[in-house]
């Protein structure tokens, strides 16, 4: 008696799938991330071992080590601080005051002190991370 052998089929893996899936999460990460740009004020920065990220959508404001003050990139006059940040109350409550470690403690408090007198609530102070 003969027995009936089953013919062995080759088991063939199409990754053509795989591969359009791969493409189109390595499209999708590419174009949905953003790449955070510093401005071009040369600022030294205190550093933390606790520093965290955050949005750039806030208003920054930077006082160099000459002690001028920048509005979201911009010189600005101490004088004109206030008034400036209170046309961004309404989009924001939120200052990232980002201060060089040279400029001296009694202008920073100023300008922090000319923050809340803005109606802005929430101050957060850059660092950058220990190395």
């Amino acid at each position: 008696m003969k027995l009936l052998t089953s013919r062995r089929r080759k088991v063939i893996i199409s990754i053509t799938s795989l591969i359009d899936v791969v493409l189109l999460l390595l499209i999708f990460f590419m174009l949905t991330s953003n790449f955070v740009d510093q401005s071009g004020i040369k600022l030294d920065l205190p550093e933390s071992s606790s520093t965290e990220t955050m949005n750039s959508d806030e208003i920054t404001i930077q006082i160099s080590s000459d002690g001028i003050l920048f509005l979201n990139g911009e010189e600005i006059n101490e004088n004109e601080v206030e008034q400036k940040l209170k046309s961004f109350t309404e989009k924001s409550n939120t200052v990232v005051l980002k201060a060089d470690k040279t400029v001296h403690h009694g202008q920073v408090v100023k300008v922090m002190d000319i923050i809340k007198k803005s109606g802005l609530q929430k101050i957060v102070i850059a660092s950058q991370k220990d190395n």
